[in-house]
């Protein structure tokens, strides 16, 4: 496949972002500013690796020319080369293609993440919180920040629901694989018999709307303040804290109580409230556009189990690229770079085949 004609537009924009980055009102409109700035910075860094397969190609062809040439000290440094490039260029051919492909929806955006206790009761809930330390400790290993927004403790340990923001640099390409349905099979503490239990937990990663993708309308939403419940103390749950915003086109209800302040919890609201109408806008599309494309990683099927937590092997499961890792300990303390890795890698692949280019 000639690429040649394809790199040349991407030069001739490059240079038109070049111009728009130069004119002093850009930053004036702060959106359209992250976007010239993102697409400048991508468009950069593929027009950099031609570059570099092009130099690379060139001095394979150079390097073949002298070994056969009659100057023997030139032809022996030349062979010597020859492997070297030859083993660097597939790889950078590859890194092209990739960034050849257009960028994924959103993958650069802070995420949302909602985990929910499944089935299995107490051990569900405990399940949760182990994902949300899980999550929170690999945020920390990447220098994110992690922000809880909303939490529902269970009865007996662990959380019934926790929803959470992770703000940084390209936080959704990197959780997006977590949505989904994790199992995980222990023994539990309460069991005498030793017998392994199996529960599950239910996690969703949005990416997080921007008031210019959607906009929420005041007469679209009925915001009530009523008395903060559940454990609290020192008067969380002695003030009209809570903020529970229903978005009445649709029904959908986001309640926060969590922070002291009554406009806090309205703003946690209305972030969790615009990220979750965002996700229905993107799932509606795809449905109306690819329904092929929502068996892939990171579709979104919530349904369905991805991963399985074995604690009596000491494994972590992903079944959507059938991959175990017998390094579950790890794992859970936050060491999960190297299955997000492979997820990318395996949704990357497809992303080849279906543009043709694999």
């Amino acid at each position: 496949m000639d690429f040649e004609p394809l790199i040349e537009r991407k030069r001739r924009r490059f240079e038109e972002l070049e111009r728009e980055i130069a004119e002093p009102g850009l930053f004036d409109n702060a959106p359209r500013a992250r976007e010239v700035l993102r697409e400048h910075g991508s468009t950069r860094d593929l027009l950099d690796l031609w570059s570099r397969l092009s130099k690379a190609r060139r001095e394979l062809e150079e390097n073949r020319e002298l070994s056969a040439g009659a100057d023997r000290e030139l032809a022996t440094m030349a062979v010597e080369e020859i492997p070297q490039l030859e083993s660097a260029i597939p790889g950078l051919e590859r890194a092209v293609l990739v960034a050849l492909l257009p960028p994924e929806p959103d993958e650069d955006r802070d995420a949302i993440v909602e985990i929910r206790a499944g089935t299995g009761g107490t051990e569900a809930a405990l399940f949760a919180a182990d994902l949300f330390r899980m999550y929170g400790r690999y945020a920390d290993s990447l220098g994110l920040r992690v922000e809880e927004m909303e939490s529902s403790p269970a009865d007996l340990g662990g959380l019934r629901e926790v929803i959470f923001r992770i703000s940084g640099a390209s936080v959704f390409r990197r959780f997006r694989y977590e949505s989904g349905v994790h199992r995980v099979q222990r023994v539990p503490a309460t069991e005498a018999q030793g017998r392994i239990h199996t529960s599950t937990a239910t996690v969703a990663v949005l990416p997080e709307a921007e008031e210019v993708d959607l906009e929420l309308k005041p007469e679209d939403l009925r915001i009530e303040v009523c008395r903060a419940g559940g454990p609290g103390g020192q008067g969380v749950n002695t003030t009209d804290s809570a903020v529970q915003v229903l978005h009445i086109p649709t029904g959908r209800i986001v309640r926060c109580q969590d922070g002291r302040s009554q406009q806090k919890n309205k703003e946690a609201a209305l972030k969790i409230m615009r990220s979750r109408l965002l996700e229905d806008k993107r799932r509606e599309e795809e449905e109306k556009y690819s329904a092929h494309r929502r068996s892939l990683i990171g579709g979104g099927g919530r349904e369905e189990k991805i991963r399985t937590y074995n604690f009596a092997e000491n494994r972590v499961t992903d079944h959507r690229i059938k991959l175990s890792l017998y390094s579950l300990d790890r794992f859970l303390e936050g060491e999960i770079g190297s299955l997000v890795e492979a997820l990318q890698t395996s949704d990357i692949e497809q992303r080849l085949r279906d543009a043709g280019m694999a």
